[in-house]
């Protein structure tokens, strides 16, 4: 060995030895902090699963791949990243002896062959997101903005200077007349070998480039334990094998809500003590650990905040910054909170000012800053910010790691509702109404039957007589005049095709979802416990729901309260009847149809095919350029439908300019609230008498008898 060999190795030895001290402090410090979140035991089960979600996900990029060309080059970046470990491995060996590389398979042409077409394509790659970021940067809407640029940058180009470092080695391997490999295998490298020098030490030097690149990287990121643009290449396994609901497919929809929890288990609030369980979230440390595992993961990409309706209409909530002010609130306060700060439920303090007394300035600052405040506050996370959320899910079915953002934004309602009493006061008349009246409107509860007045035909009620389906006509179904014809519309449906249906008329409450989704899980429970009780006791073992949000509520929440029901949209059962013949369209109606897509019957369940094929069947459908599960909400999720939108844009405008823009003479929608957000913006840009909003239901009724349309 040379005396190059010799200054080189000690290099390499010593700067590896200062990267790994620091890596393994950073990787103890962050699961420090991420223990401190609450216990969640529900993570741990069906391991199998787990870990056949987490490879589909990972080496599948089933995520990615939706953003087709830009998943593509994530991809090979990924695949490259791995290779570079053996890269970066074989660097140490080809400093000792530039003429050999790895051993045992370093001489192997199939790792030759490999290496190189994943080095070059994993290249062009990098280069391809360096393009992306810079681009997208220019953006009116940026999905970059408040990203922390120079970590995006740091890492592209670590990546690409390792990437030429490796072709460097294997260039001045082929000058020097020392490559394993031949030209067919490796023709990149036998090409840059045409362009150098022979030079014995080269590949010793160039190697030895490669690994301080390497291990500065690393010491780079375990100094910055918050920078997750790099540390989600080994949190997002993880991450990913905690997610929420491993049994569902990849993408197969938010579902239900995760349950308010109280030291891991399901909160009862039958038992429930204020001062010794946790009502929602009102610190940091009171996420479970794999909400701090969340923030540690996010990659700053900005996918969430590009689908944003709230972000994309001027309002201060962007998910992203959402998870990264959380994160970063999280680390700073770690210090406090590992001496012992903070507070426990009965709000005392965990230790005296004396045992604190040794602590950083800053992390004592931090320690006591609220939650939720505003900025004269010093709040971490502003009340317009929380309170901007639809829920609809867009965030969520973007991230490429998993990220629950709609779960830990109602977490931290829910506490600001039930223990602060603090929440948008036009939402208070609501949640009067349903715990009053068991309807968001305050409707008398004998007036829930009044739709079916005018029908030529008679409505079985639950008790008079067996049935096959229980239509759940849901509140507005019940209530409001828009979304009474839908109701009609789908009733007609039913009876000419001859499904035996029944109503709980006045024994139907609320479902309880804008209870839930504004935070106070204490008046969904009760209203979900009289409908558990009330559906049981009918024996009901199918339910039809034209409202998304009863559908998932009725189809995925109830289940936490112990009912198993099976629960369709009524678009799901019409596209069956559709398809076996018992409802046939036989007049097209005039001029072009586009489609809104429900986010609860969207994104968080799936249903994409079965409005669009009931509407195929009747009218020419065109399709808005936001659609499917990148649609855009109305504006009325997340009990948004009962709170003023006083920043920004309107939701419901910028959605119905979309649809204007198609040219369709009829919006067709699949849920109430859809429906009165879209008819209000159309009435709003002044085209209520050139374009109708309508639901699929009425669309389908007018197709196959016009004159049976319900006014």
């Amino acid at each position: 060995m040379g005396v190059a060999q010799i200054v080189a190795t000690v290099l390499a030895g010593a700067i590896t030895i200062v990267a790994v001290v620091l890596a393994v402090r950073a990787v103890i410090s962050m699961t420090a902090v991420i223990r401190q979140g609450q216990p969640d035991p529900a993570r741990f089960t069906d391991k199998g699963t787990r870990t056949k979600t987490m490879l589909v996900e990972t080496l599948g990029h089933t995520r990615m791949l939706k953003w087709s060309a830009i998943g593509a080059a994530h991809w090979f970046v990924m695949v490259s990243f791995m290779i570079l470990f053996l890269l970066v491995l074989e660097a140490y060996f080809e400093i000792v002896d530039p003429a050999h590389g790895l051993p045992i398979i370093g001489h192997w042409v199939v790792y030759g062959f490999v290496t190189e077409w994943i080095g070059v394509l994993g290249l062009l790659g990098i280069l391809y997101l360096i393009y992306v970021r810079q681009r997208s940067r220019r953006a009116k809407l940026s999905r970059f903005a408040g990203s922390t640029m120079w970590q995006g940058y740091f890492v592209e180009a670590i990546i690409v200077g390792v990437l030429i470092c490796g072709f460097l080695i294997r260039g001045f391997k082929v000058a020097n007349d020392t490559f394993e490999y031949a030209t067919w295998a490796t023709p990149v490298s036998h090409g840059v070998g045409a362009l150098l020098p022979a030079a014995a030490d080269g590949p010793t030097w160039v190697a030895l480039v490669k690994i301080f690149i390497s291990m500065g990287w690393l010491i780079t990121i375990a100094l910055n334990v918050t920078m997750g643009v790099a540390w989600h290449r080994f949190l997002a396994f993880f991450n990913i094998f905690f997610k929420r609901a491993p049994e569902k497919p990849a993408g197969s929809g938010l579902g239900a809500l995760r349950p308010m929890m109280s030291q891991g288990k399901p909160l009862d609030f039958e038992e429930a003590d204020p001062e010794k369980d946790q009502f929602g979230v009102a610190q940091v440390e009171q996420f479970t650990w794999k909400g701090l595992l969340d923030f540690s993961t996010c990659t700053e990409c900005g996918r969430c905040q590009s689908q944003c309706p709230a972000w994309n209409t001027a309002k201060p909530l962007s998910p992203k910054l959402l998870v990264l002010s959380l994160r970063d609130h999280a680390y700073a306060k770690a210090p406090y909170l590992l001496a012992g700060g903070g507070k426990d439920l009965t709000g005392e303090e965990k230790a005296t000012e004396a045992q604190l007394a040794h602590m950083d300035v800053l992390a004592l600052a931090e320690g006591n800053r609220p939650l939720i405040g505003t900025e004269e506050e010093q709040g971490v996370i502003d009340p317009d910010v929380l309170w901007s959320c639809t829920t609809c899910g867009a965030c969520v079915e973007q991230c490429p790691v998993d990220i629950e953002h709609v779960d830990h934004i109602v977490d931290m309602r829910r506490y600001q509702v039930l223990i602060e009493s603090s929440f948008p006061a036009e939402a208070g008349v609501m949640l009067r109404n349903l715990e009053n009246k068991g309807n968001p409107w305050g409707a008398p509860q004998n007036t829930r039957e009044d739709w079916t007045k005018g029908l030529d035909f008679e409505i079985k009620r639950v008790g008079e007589a067996d049935f096959d389906y229980l239509f759940w006509v849901g509140c507005a179904g019940a209530f409001e005049d828009r979304a009474k014809k839908t109701t009609r519309a789908v009733a007609t449906l039913l009876h000419e095709a001859g499904v035996d249906f029944a109503i709980l008329g006045e024994g139907e409450t609320c479902s309880g979802d804008p209870a839930r989704r504004i935070g106070n899980e204490f008046v969904f429970q009760m209203l979900a416990q009289q409908n558990v009780e009330t559906l049981q006791e009918a024996n009901v073992k199918r339910i039809v729901a034209t409202c998304p949000h009863c559908f998932n509520t009725l189809g995925n929440e109830y289940e936490q309260l112990g009912l198993k029901v099976e629960v369709v949209h009524h678009t799901q059962l019409l596209q069956h009847l559709v398809q076996t013949g018992k409802l046939t369209p036989v007049q097209p109606i005039e001029g072009d149809v586009t489609y809104h897509d429900p986010c609860y019957l969207g994104r968080h369940n799936r249903v994409f095919e079965a409005p669009r094929e009931v509407l195929g069947s009747a009218a020419n459908l065109v399709e808005m350029p936001r659609n499917s599960e990148r649609s855009f909400c109305c504006g009325a999720g997340g009990a948004r439908m009962w709170m003023e939108e006083k920043i920004g844009k309107r939701i419901n405008v910028e959605r119905t300019e979309e649809a204007l823009a198609t040219g369709a003479k009829t919006i067709a929608v699949g849920c109430p609230f859809c429906y009165t957000m879209i008819g209000d913006g159309v009435t709003g840009k002044g085209e209520q008498d050139n374009v109708e909003v309508v639901d699929v239901a009425s669309v389908l009724l007018r197709s196959i008898k016009p004159e049976k349309t319900p006014a």
